[in-house]
């Protein structure tokens, strides 16, 4: 080997060497930013010591000699696992991404300082309790500690986006339920669908989009306005992304003493969010002379938002009642500064909004209030056109109330011994409504569905109706000694998936529209193969992956005829399959596939950009379209050859697991 081959070698040694010692460092380096999991820690702000002693998941118990030392104690330990989500969290509903991401978070920042969010939490901060604003000073502190006294780096997004997290606040613990608001209260999001598919559809076909709800499922407790211009509405409904759009979320039942093994009540909880990485909750106990609680918390909230103390439990699931309404507000002249009302015209309040976009300068953004909330054309896109006829819509919405008083509902519910505190405490639950379902060792069990929930004049909320005239207007609130409850029911068991709420008989209207109940018929179904129930078949239960949808809209996608040439090994797995939805098999993803496929192939041409509001795998929903519309499937084949929905379905086959895969 000649000398200047070994100085090569030497070479290439030497920097695969410095390749190594650089990655090496600086995964040491990024190590040093994981929380301090044993030893001692001295901070300022403690009254005691505190111990918090973690499992083998990393679940901490935090024993403390007061709460004020628990809240800290708490704090402390949200921001050394999740500095960076409860940081993202409060500068998306503070409308402040713009800051540390730029020009492409601008328009996520108009919508939220439109709603008026950091607003809202700063005047609901203003009208709570001392108790609880010490509560809020105590996680906040818990939370500077970390961040004043921590000795190694942080979380690597901040140095990727090159910013430091400020100091925490009362009110940023606040913001957190505004944003969890937004996504469990969808209807306003509806509303601006049905206007745009009316200037598509007929009536019927509108109607057909959103079944009724069936006889035959479970229920929890036994005018239209013309737009010339639906381009704002699709302005507004694009002005939110994904992650932060309403969603479906959460099953959750309660089975009384008498139906369980033990003699005490079996209350069990699935509040299955969007999947997200880190995910929304925060799993935590804690332990001081005055309260004990376990349960699921949110990094940056101090409370147990799901759990239980030593008296009780409570459930989430979300009600999908509507609260929201759009109005049309008219404008009285050409200034746009005033807009017409049954009394005259009424100037906007308006409010001048500072955007700070990192590299570029400030965005000035105006916001316009009228007497029935914000004006959403201010929230969308900075080129969206106004509505004809000087029209603009604003949206009602008790989430946006300065008096919202649902922080200190949680706190007085994590303090609740009895079921008359715990209803009590409920009374100030205001948004967004939940179905909550409660048990306590008393042997008491219950499902309650607190909220503001808007008494109408006229309409069912389906779609944006005239603010001028009046006739619309919400006179009031559902009085809460008549909102949805029951207690002790003589069946011993209450069921909550998201599923119709009341019958048909009930006074008030909660909503014109129900998700479907397949999830709680399931959920039905496998309580009545028991007379008794024990905690292991409770957690079989919540690992249950039978998917009712897929077993009522199977036969009819078999029962099309297909080339028997055609993948047919895939379609022998579909024959036998029991429509479970196993991760590790194939036939999910073959039937998963053939229904996003269909319902593609059935609503793109006749939908336009509305139909991906559809695209979402709903089975039972598409089982209704083929059974009630098959017309539907005839027009949907006029552009690929299709005479029919048999001929739609083997269509949406072939695309789905084409030939050879």
């Amino acid at each position: 080997m000649s000398r200047r081959v070994r100085w090569i070698l030497r070479g290439v040694i030497g920097v695969i060497a410095l390749i190594i010692v650089v990655v090496a460092g600086g995964l040491y380096w990024l190590s040093t930013s994981l929380p301090q999991l044993d030893g001692e820690i001295r901070l300022p702000g403690l009254a005691a010591p505190v111990i918090v002693d973690r499992d083998s998941h990393g679940i901490p118990t935090i024993r403390a000699q007061s709460e004020a030392d628990g809240y800290f104690a708490l704090g402390f330990v949200h921001a050394q696992d999740r500095l960076w989500q409860m940081d993202a969290e409060r500068r998306t509903a503070a409308g402040r991404l713009s800051e540390v991401i730029g020009s492409a978070s601008l328009d996520i920042d108009r919508f939220i300082r439109t709603l008026g969010f950091f607003q809202a939490a700063q005047a609901t901060y203003a009208n709570l309790s001392p108790e609880l604003q010490a509560v809020l000073q105590s996680y906040t502190d818990g939370v500077n500690a970390f961040l004043e006294n921590r000795s190694g780096p942080l979380p690597p997004e901040f140095y990727l986006l090159r910013y430091e997290p400020e100091p925490w606040t009362p009110v940023d613990s606040l913001l957190w339920a505004k944003l969890m608001a937004m996504q469990l209260s969808g209807n306003w999001h509806e509303e601006l669908l049905r206007a745009r598919l009316d200037q598509r559809l007929t009536p019927e076909e509108v109607e057909a989009l959103w079944p009724p709800y069936s006889k035959d499922l479970p229920i929890v407790i036994s005018q239209n306005l013309t737009l010339d211009d639906t381009a704002p509405l699709k302005a507004i409904l694009d002005g939110l992304p994904r992650q932060l759009q309403p969603k479906d979320a959460s099953n959750s039942w309660v089975l009384s003493g008498e139906r369980t093994a033990t003699g005490a009540p079996i209350l069990a909880n699935d509040p299955h969010l969007g999947l997200t990485a880190p995910g929304t909750w925060y799993m935590a106990r804690m332990e001081t002379p005055s309260l004990t609680i376990t349960g699921a918390t949110a990094p940056g909230v101090p409370f147990v938002l799901i759990g239980q103390n030593e008296h009780l439990a409570w459930a989430f699931t979300t009600t999908h009642s509507d609260t929201q309404d759009l109005f049309i507000e008219r404008l009285s002249d050409g200034s746009g500064q005033s807009y017409d009302t049954p009394d005259g015209p009424m100037d906007f309040v308006v409010r001048e909004e500072v955007i700070k976009v990192k590299g570029e300068p400030d965005h000035r953004l105006t916001v316009r209030e009228s007497r029935h909330g914000p004006i959403m054309n201010d929230a969308a896109s900075r080129s969206m056109p106004s509505l004809p006829q000087g029209q603009l819509m604003a949206l009602a919405w008790p989430a946006l109330r300065g008096d919202d008083q649902t922080p200190e509902a949680l706190y007085l519910m994590n303090h609740a011994k009895t079921l008359a505190q715990f209803e009590d405490a409920l009374r100030l639950f205001h948004a967004p409504q939940q179905t909550i379902m409660y048990a306590d060792i008393a042997g008491d069990i219950g499902v309650m569905a607190p909220a503001r929930v808007p008494i109408r004049a006229a309409g069912d909320g389906r779609r944006p109706v005239p603010g001028w005239t009046g006739d619309y207007d919400w006179t009031g609130m559902i009085p809460f000694e008549e909102l949805p409850r029951a207690i002790n029911p003589a069946s011993g068991k209450l069921v909550a998936a998201n599923n119709k709420l009341v019958p048909d008989d009930y006074p008030h209207l909660i909503t014109a529209d129900w998700p479907d109940g397949d999830r709680a018929a399931r959920i039905e179904e496998m309580l009545a193969a028991a007379p008794r129930w024990d905690l292991e078949q409770s957690k079989d239960m919540q690992l249950d992956i039978l998917s009712p949808g897929a077993l009522e809209l199977l036969p009819r996608l078999l029962a099309a005829p297909r080339n028997p040439n055609f993948q047919p090994d895939a379609m022998a797995l579909m024959t036998d399959w029991d429509g479970r939805m196993d991760r590790e098999r194939p036939e999910p993803l073959i039937y998963s596939a053939w229904v996003w496929a269909l319902t593609e192939l059935l609503l793109a041409d006749k939908l336009g950009a509305e139909s991906s509001a559809f695209q979402r795998g709903n089975a039972t929903f598409l089982a209704a379209l083929l059974r009630e519309n098959p017309d539907w499937c005839v027009e949907a084949g006029q552009s690929i050859g299709a005479a029919d929905c048999d001929d739609l379905i083997e269509q949406a086959l072939e695309k789905a697991v084409p030939q050879g895969l």
